[in-house]
C-alpha cells in the first residue's frame, strides 16, 4: 500500500534540485532560497491530498507567493545589494561560469516583480498564462512586466555578455 509519505518523499526527492534552483534565482541568496523551499515543501506536505496529482505548479506558484511575501516585508528595510553582501567570484577562466555570474547579477538588479516573471517565464518556461496564474497578475501585467526586465536585462549587461551568448 502506497501512504501519502511515500507519495510526498517521492516529490522532493524528484523536485528539490530544479525548485531550489528557481528559489535562489528568485531570492539571488542560497540561504534565503533553502528556507523559501523549506517552508513551501511544509505547505505542500500539508495540503498534498488535494493537490497530489499535480503538486509541481502547486509547489511553483507557493515558491513564486512566498519569494513575494519576503519582497514585501523587505520593503520596509533597507535593501543590501547582492555584491555587497558576497565576496566577488574568484574567476576560474570558464567562460560559462563569467556569463552565469553576470546573468545572476543582473537578475538582482531587476524589481522583484520583474525578476518572478522572467525566472518563470524563461527559467521554469511557463506560458504567459501559467505565470500570471503563478504571481497572481493579469496576463497583461505578465507581457509587460517581461517586456520591461528584458529592456532592462538589456541595458545593464556589458555587450561583451551579449556577444557569448550568441
Amino acid at each position: 500500500m502506497v501512504t501519502r509519505g511515500d507519495d510526498f518523499d517521492d516529490f522532493v526527492r524528484g523536485s528539490s534540485t530544479r525548485l531550489l534552483r528557481t528559489a535562489v534565482l528568485l531570492t539571488g541568496d542560497r540561504a534565503a532560497a533553502e528556507d523559501l523551499v523549506q517552508e513551501m515543501y511544509e505547505r505542500v506536505y500539508v495540503r498534498w491530498r488535494r493537490i497530489h496529482t499535480a503538486p509541481e505548479a502547486y509547489a511553483r506558484k507557493t515558491l513564486a507567493n512566498l519569494a513575494a511575501n519576503r519582497w514585501r516585508s523587505k520593503g520596509r528595510k533597507p535593501e543590501v545589494a547582492l555584491a555587497d553582501r558576497h565576496d566577488a567570484p574568484t574567476p576560474d577562466g570558464t567562460e560559462g561560469f563569467a556569463v552565469r555570474d553576470q546573468l545572476l547579477t543582473a537578475l538582482q538588479e531587476l524589481p522583484p516583480r520583474q525578476r518572478a516573471v522572467v525566472v518563470l517565464r524563461y527559467y521554469e518556461d511557463l506560458t504567459e498564462a501559467q505565470t500570471a496564474e503563478a504571481l497572481g497578475c493579469s496576463l497583461g501585467t505578465v507581457k509587460s512586466q517581461t517586456s520591461r526586465a528584458l529592456d532592462r536585462l538589456r541595458l545593464i549587461t556589458e555587450p561583451a555578455f551579449l556577444e557569448g551568448l550568441r
